[in-house]
């Protein structure tokens, strides 16, 4: 037997989440059952649970996007896995349980390292390489910005721009953690506010920079399209304020400041196999061998996954 969050309805995490001793998974033809080591908690779990517009998913279902584990079993025909094997298991497969099965060929080998840093691997890393790659053509030396610079996401993009010659300004809501992220690398932290614009180009020394990335929404997406040089996009990936973005119809006509939606997946399904595969194969070594860091808020077994859950919502 093995444990399982389980959901079969919508609503808060407290009130529609059960814990579940199910029995040990098989595995079919081609299919691995993998023992979690860790499973990584976002906001987006939270809202999946809730049920809110684009999160509602079929029920029942175990909650978790991602995560790193061992391959326990193996299923007829299964090629290149073997007991042991240190593997991600699909991106949205469930992963807050103890054994998850899963299609053989749709799991990727995982490095060793630290297994609570690994589980970022499949949605935030590729997500920052995604923004950093796709939305503007950077020289070394440009300048990029970013709201929500504390998240998973905003760290990764912090350290893969410093490694690509790309200078950041980092917006935050809270003064906390401003030097934290400097020392991770970023070259320029400001609280966010409605004189953005004008401290952005003191801090750049009046170099506007190239791309906005956006995870706020709200009138904090027109605070980064005026940080904007003309030409420039404003990349939405997140609405943690809960709002429409919002953007000034006179800055887009006159400067030609663009808004553009970011879906890592789509980004990445515009990708051959072979080019996905060497996206999460730099990546994980970037987060075994320490170049890629993320910050984690807590760590809780399965059996305080209500606590797990409250923290995710207090620092989502």
């Amino acid at each position: 037997m093995s444990l399982a969050l389980v959901q079969d309805r919508f609503g808060e995490p407290g009130d529609v989440l059960r814990l579940a001793d199910l029995p040990d998974e098989r595995p079919g033809r081609g299919e691995i059952v993998i023992r979690m080591e860790a499973a990584a908690m976002h906001i987006a779990d939270i809202r999946a649970v809730q049920g809110v517009s684009g999160f509602r998913f079929p029920l029942p279902r175990t909650p978790g996007f991602e995560g790193v584990g061992r391959v326990v079993r193996l299923g007829e025909g299964v090629r290149g896995f073997a007991v042991g094997d240190r593997v991600f298991p699909p991106s949205g497969s469930g992963t807050f349980r103890q054994e998850l099965r899963a299609a053989a060929d749709r799991c990727m080998p995982a490095p060793e390292g630290e297994a609570e840093q690994l589980a970022l691997l499949t949605i935030n890393a590729p997500t920052a390489w995604v923004l950093l790659n796709d939305y503007a053509e950077f020289a070394p030396g440009d300048w990029l910005i970013q709201n929500g610079a504390n998240s998973s996401c905003g760290r990764f993009l912090i350290q893969l721009a410093r490694e690509a010659g790309v200078r950041t300004v980092n917006v935050l809501r809270r003064p906390e953690v401003m030097r934290e992220l400097t020392a991770l690398g970023a070259d320029v932290v400001l609280l966010d506010g409605p004189d953005l614009a004008e401290r952005v180009l003191q801090a750049t020394g009046g170099v506007a920079p190239k791309l906005g990335i956006d995870c706020v929404a709200g009138e904090a997406t027109h605070r980064l399209a005026q940080c904007l040089a003309p030409g420039s996009t404003v990349v939405s990936y997140g609405a943690m304020s809960g709002e429409r973005c919002q953007m000034d119809f006179y800055l887009m006509f006159r400067h030609d400041i663009r808004l553009a939606g970011m879906s890592f997946r789509r980004e990445l399904e515009r990708r051959s196999p072979a080019e996905v595969e060497a996206i999460y194969r730099q990546l994980a070594e970037r987060i075994a061998d320490g170049r890629l860091v993320a910050r984690i808020a807590a760590t809780y077994p399965l059996s305080l996954w209500r606590e797990a859950f409250a923290q995710a919502a207090r620092t989502g």
